[in-house]
């Protein structure tokens, strides 16, 4: 599920706190099709959650181990794309 860079760019935001879709199209610069479809699957794997207020859904992170889980995937890669010692 975050080998696509669209859903792992959609779960960096998440971490950071709830949003809605119309938020994180804005913010992806990405269809909202393309979100919605995205998010769907992220939902489906239990990776995300989703309430509704109003008409709107809004989408946060499913729990702390998922929380961290996806900080230490990209703490990981920017560590190997910049060269950083890895951490022990």
């Amino acid at each position: 599920m975050l080998s696509d860079g669209t859903r792992l760019r959609l779960m960096w935001m998440l971490v950071e706190g709830e949003h809605n879709v119309t938020a994180l199209v804005t913010a992806l610069g990405v269809a909202r099709p393309a979100v919605s479809q995205h998010l769907g699957k992220l939902r489906l794997a239990g990776l995300v959650t989703m309430r509704r207020e109003g008409r709107r859904a809004v989408y946060g992170v499913r729990g702390g181990h998922v929380r961290r889980l996806v900080t230490e995937v990209l703490h990981a890669a920017s560590h190997r794309v910049t060269g950083l010692p890895e951490h022990d």
